[in-house]
């Protein structure tokens, strides 16, 4: 089975798409899929997780560094790069098992011969300061060869520069002379380090210093069929990094490095990329395009993850560049999470320790809107801050800003963090967490939500107005079913909080309500009257908002055809969305599939049904969430479609690039994350509550068997499903026990009663070393 990612020939046209397609990446940094010839143009970019800047009155957002892997090649007298002279060959590839990047580009030579240029390079899984990289120069026919390598600063930026006073030093150690690059932040000034180190045994070579260019240049004569192999070792480090001194750590690094050697380098990172798909691959067989599609999913879900800081999360488009202000959003609890939870949970743990230490951000905005608690940001980077702004889109026909309520009203933010991080304690039962803070957030999001609520006493309800829900396409609605149904569950988790706290903890939970005006009391009195919307009578639909139904019912092609510029915002104060029934994302979907117990199939088929024409998918979160709902009411040939174009959206390249005159193209981690979701939370119908497995398999019908593994309460599981059975064995290694419920799913029509979606079979006990079979 291929684990390689590969295109043949160049297309000016798709470099910006390569440059996602073919990302490298540590959680550390992320690389873009460029070529060492590229330059700002390009969109080349080093993309450091959760170190961001500000110029001028200009949007924050993350901070790339110095390009260390810059290489441009002459050879008599003619430059050799994709971008002014047409290859005779090309082709780029990605080994997503070993998370390494390589080019072949054979480029025609004066004289009829050819010049071949081989490039391998990684980001280094081991050392997460590190960017490794080969060159190899091969020529038909002798040859004067001019190469010039080193760091470069003509790096994609959209609202920078963000680097200034870059300083440049040449330093000689054991291994050689070795490069750094310093510049420093405009908002901040925090510096940022860039080390080159080249080991090249041929040529005559010079330093090259210029204004925006460290590097050495590297003259010979190349003999006709004779390879020229250099190697490059690149450190980053920021004044974020716990080094005292940035120039130091990336000499030393990059020194170290290149005492090591390529090869062994490379052996150490394959081995870390091998380790973690044997934490994480799922195998599927009879599909191999679904298989590559959903492996590369996860390839880009682990090259941005952050395994070695609790202070870090996942942006909304990765390490892949800056757009979106490099923030962190609510897909990372609803989309990504599950992946991590199921897999590596310290990965998880890390993901929402960041919104524990973001709570401060999350308080300031609450005050600021003058309500209690924690509100948490539409848009976050590393200090919580909210770094969306209010006029967040351009009018394509005017160019003038729009007023949108994404920070304003998207209150359903704090209640995904308090559910990411009752999810984290559930899974694990590592209550760590919430003596760490987590049991503070939750609660103070349970404030947030007491203080914002309306309270209708004519109805004796308590009711949450003037929102925007996960369809933003329409804003300050009220009574979202979502985010009541978030809402309600945000309250549920703080009692739930404060219950375990109060039994294990009492002198914590005694510590935590204190100082609050508001008591549980309150928290559980909203908890039982909040209105949630529930199905209509006859039909069975949920509204999804008060008075959605009296809205212009049009169908998706209508609403095309009213647009007059593809790149118009449907949402906003005046988009044609608005005063319709067209969705930009899965909404109440998206409820059925959380709170799935409390709705029966049914309803579930129904609100599918109705919702999904009227559905514009406008988000890349909206295909996998209509993924999971029909694999979960057992329909799998609806839900295939779906994980499908969930899965290969990073692939193929077709997503939405602009939101008004904005551009928002990169990759999408919680497609990634949802494809993972669509894969085994629902066509293997895969569940674990804290104590118990349930599995109750839909799989396409393509697919003859899926398997994947599981890190459940500290124990291994590998769970191989197939048409007729499902197998579970448990590692010899594991400590506890954990109780497997295997179900059979049933679609439309068969005979088990409307409210069930599937049938229990057999519940057993998969104890240490045990392989259990189970027949369907």
């Amino acid at each position: 089975m291929s684990w390689i990612i590969r295109e043949s020939g160049f297309d000016q046209e798709r470099i910006a798409i390569y440059g996602n397609k073919f990302m490298s990446g540590n959680g550390y940094m992320g690389y873009r899929g460029t070529l060492d010839e590229f330059m700002r143009s390009e969109l080349t970019a080093t993309i450091l997780a959760g170190l961001y800047d500000k110029v001028g009155d200009k949007w924050r957002e993350p901070i790339n560094a110095p390009n260390g892997l810059s290489t441009t090649v002459i050879c008599d007298g003619v430059t050799l790069s994709v971008l002014e002279r047409e290859p005779l060959e090309h082709e780029q590839e990605l080994d997503i098992r070993h998370g390494v990047h390589r080019r072949r580009t054979v480029y025609p030579a004066k004289g009829g011969g050819t010049v071949t240029i081989e490039s391998e390079r990684f980001c280094s899984l081991q050392r997460l300061h590190l960017l490794v990289n080969r060159v190899t120069i091969t020529s038909s026919q002798d040859c004067e060869l001019i190469i010039t390598t080193g760091i470069d600063g003509r790096i994609w930026d959209i609202n920078g520069p963000h680097l200034e006073r870059m300083e440049g030093t040449i330093q000689a150690g054991a291994q050689g002379e070795t490069m750094t690059c310093t510049s420093w932040t405009h908002e901040l000034n925090i510096p940022v380090t860039v080390s080159h180190s080249l080991a090249c045994g041929f040529g005559k070579q010079r330093s090259v210093d210029s204004d925006d260019f460290l590097g050495k240049e590297i003259r010979l004569q190349a003999e006709a069929g004779k390879s020229y192999t250099f190697h490059k070792y690149v450190s980053v480090f920021t004044g974020l990094d716990e080094a005292a001194d940035t120039i130091t750590a990336a000499f030393k690094d990059s020194q170290e490095a290149t005492e090591i050697g390529y090869e062994a380098l490379y052996a150490e990172h394959t081995d870390c990329w091998e380790r973690k798909w044997k934490e994480s691959d799922v195998r599927i067989e009879g599909d191999d395009e679904a298989q590559l599609a959903l492996r590369y999913s996860l390839y880009q879900l682990h090259i941005i993850a952050p395994g070695h800081s609790e202070k870090l999360s996942i942006p909304a488009r990765g390490l892949s560049g800056q757009v979106y202000k490099g923030a962190i959003f609510w897909d990372t609890e609803m989309f990504m999470l599950p992946f991590f939870l199921y897999t590596q949970p310290g990965v998880a743990r890390n993901l929402m320790m960041y919104r524990v230490h973001t709570l401060d951000g999350a308080r300031r905005k609450a005050a600021e809107y003058g309500y209690e608690g924690a509100f948490y940001a539409w848009e976050s980077q590393e200090n919580g801050n909210d770094a969306c702004t209010l006029f967040n889109v351009n009018d394509v026909f005017t160019g003038r800003p729009m007023r949108t309520y994404f920070r304003d009203k998207q209150v359903h933010i704090s209640a995904d963090v308090a559910y990411g991080i009752w999810q984290y304690f559930i899974f694990t039962g590592d209550d760590s967490i919430l003596l760490d803070g987590g049991a503070e957030t939750v609660l103070e999001c349970a404030r947030f939500f007491y203080s914002y609520a309306y309270y209708n006493s004519f109805k004796s309800r308590y009711e949450i107005l003037d929102v925007t829900g996960p369809d933003e396409y329409h804003e300050r609605v009220n009574n979202n079913a979502f985010t009541n149904a978030m809402v309600k569950r945000c309250l549920h988790v703080s009692l739930e909080v404060l219950d375990y706290l109060q039994s294990k903890y009492p002198d914590v939970a005694e510590s935590l309500m204190v100082d609050s005006r508001i008591k549980p009391e309150q928290l559980r009195d909203m908890h039982e009257r909040l209105y949630i919307p529930q199905p209509a009578e006859g039909t069975g639909v949920i509204e999804q908002f008060d008075r959605y139904f009296t809205l212009e019912d049009v169908t998706l092609e209508q609403l095309k055809s009213r647009v007059l510029n593809k790149h118009e915002y449907l949402g906003g104060g005046n988009g044609l969305a608005t005063t319709t029934q067209i969705l930009k994302q899965a909404d109440v979907v998206l409820m059925l599939h959380l709170f799935k117990d409390e709705f029966s199939r049914a309803i579930k088929q129904r609100n599918w049904e109705y919702y999904e024409p009227r559905t514009e998918h406008g988000s890349s979160l909206s295909s996998c969430i209509y993924a999971l709902v029909a694999a979960d009411i057992g329909l799998s040939d609806w839900a295939y479609p779906y994980f499908k174009r969930t899965a290969t959206i990073d692939l193929t390249g077709d997503s939405k690039q602009y939101v008004g005159d904005l551009y928002i193209g990169g990759t999408h981690p919680a497609a990634n994350g949802g494809a993972w979701m669509a894969a085994i939370l629902g066509f293997s119908g895969l569940r674990f509550d804290g104590e118990s497995v349930s599995i109750a398999p839909s799989l396409p019908e393509a697919w003859s068997s899926v398997s994947f593994p599981l890190r459940l309460r500290g124990a291994s599981f590998t769970v191989t499903i197939e048409a007729d059975q499902v197998q579970v064995e448990a590692a010899e290694e594991n400590k506890v026990s954990i109780e497997f419920r295997i179900k059979r799913r049933v679609g439309e029509g068969t005979e088990i009663t409307d409210s069930e979606v599937a049938a229990s079979l057999e519940n057993v006990m998969a104890a240490p070393g045990q392989i259990l079979s189970i027949a369907l």
